[in-house]
């Protein structure tokens, strides 16, 4: 397992940082290509969505288990 990387994402024009595992990186990824949107794009969307007490990694991770969940 892999440990969690730290990269750079741009919210609503602010540079933010996000540290998740390079397995939740290629699957965001993944997501946001299939959706045809780039990663801060999905990366905005999550954070308007999620829970204020719920950190953006987080909601990140969540999101990406709910979009698998739903292809079985």
């Amino acid at each position: 397992m892999s440990r969690p990387v730290k990269r750079s994402l741009t919210l609503h024009q602010h540079r933010t940082s996000v540290t998740l595992e390079d397995d939740f990186w290629q699957a965001f990824r993944e997501i946001a290509e299939t959706q045809g949107k780039g990663i801060n794009q999905l990366a905005t969307e999550i954070d308007d969505a999620r829970d204020p007490d719920i950190g953006l990694a987080t909601a990140i991770r969540l999101h990406i288990l709910r979009h698998y969940r739903k292809q079985n």
